[in-house]
């Protein structure tokens, strides 16, 4: 859904305040591209965000890694994957 919102979000939209801000960083000259990456293929991306909604609104910034963000970065480090689970 975030890709869709990048791509689509109109000024009506509730956050297109940030989707704004994101389109002017792509626009910038370097080369980007935007894609959806299941969870399974960025651990550490999907740890820190789900860490993020105990947050409060702001920055953060992290000094020493939780002991289980070292854990997925050491396996992120050696390209070991998660399966995907798929009920059907």
């Amino acid at each position: 859904m975030a890709v869709q919102r990048i791509q689509d979000a109109t000024p009506g939209h509730p956050h297109y305040v940030q989707v704004s801000a994101i389109r002017e960083l792509l626009a910038r000259e370097w080369e980007v591209q935007v894609g959806h990456i299941f969870r399974e293929g960025n651990v550490v991306a999907d740890y820190l965000a789900s860490a993020g909604h105990a947050l409060s609104t702001g920055i953060h910034v992290f000094e020493n890694p939780s002991s289980m963000l070292s854990h997925w970065l050491y396996f992120d480090t050696l390209g070991i994957q998660t399966p995907r689970s798929v009920i059907n």
